[in-house]
């Protein structure tokens, strides 16, 4: 990866790839990221991210409007925290077998992870309960939607991946952040398609999202709530 500038655009060139067109993302931190062809120059790709620079302008105002909302939660009784879709409240406990649980609609956290290592022990608890109970989900949902796809997935895998809700490798191993638990189901499965369809097209072009479509038909309504919700799934 390498970081270059076009005038005021800062983005960030990930290596070339076989296809036929440039794809350019903001990700979730703001950062502009372009996958290329294989065979452009870092001159030609700069030349394209600056014919591109009027939908750039206009996505990262777009994306610094929602991040302005995002929310900040504090680790003390009656937060809220979401997983599925729906929030429920925190409740911080003396005693139980497990550090983090879901029980009787609330998040139960052994109140001694808070104390001893404050915010960053919290994240982690949750963390590994994201990691530990989406594994299984995600792997259920990724072999219900793969035969639909007309692909076989590698390894399925659920971890942090900064600010990529999920990647497909060139081997078809897939690998999903641990955050895409927080979104609602049918997002989640927008997610799965649309990491099974870079299986069959790498890019973003609209074979791609011909493919999605033919999967998902109102994938467009999925999509829409992860741009706009996004920055939410978050702890």
């Amino acid at each position: 990866m390498q970081v270059r500038q076009v005038q005021d655009i800062q983005y960030q060139s990930l290596p070339g790839a076989e296809r036929r067109t440039t794809d350019i993302v903001i990700e979730r931190d703001g950062m502009v990221s372009v996958r290329p062809p294989l065979r452009m120059t870092p001159e030609q790709v700069d030349a394209t991210v600056f014919s591109n620079r009027v939908w750039i302008y206009r996505n990262l105002a777009e994306w610094r409007d929602l991040n302005a909302t995002k929310v900040v939660r504090e680790w003390v009784n009656g937060e809220s925290f979401l997983y599925l879709g729906s929030s429920y409240r925190l409740l911080l406990v003396q005693q139980q077998d497990a550090t983090l649980q879901l029980k009787d609609g609330r998040f139960q956290l052994l109140r001694s992870v808070v104390v001893n290592g404050g915010q960053e022990s919290a994240q982690k608890a949750f963390e590994t309960f994201f990691r530990d109970k989406g594994l299984p989900r995600i792997q259920q949902r990724v072999g219900h939607f793969a035969p639909r796809v007309g692909v076989t997935s590698g390894d399925v895998q659920v971890k942090d991946l900064g600010f990529r809700w999920a990647n497909c490798l060139p081997n078809g191993d897939l690998y999903f952040h641990w955050k895409c638990l927080m979104a609602p189901l049918t997002v989640i499965d927008y997610i799965v398609v649309h990491e099974l369809c870079h299986m069959r097209h790498r890019d973003h072009s609209d074979p791609f999202w011909n493919e999605v479509d033919k999967v998902l038909p109102n994938y467009r309504e999925r999509k829409e709530w992860l741009r706009q919700r996004g920055a939410h799934l978050d702890l």
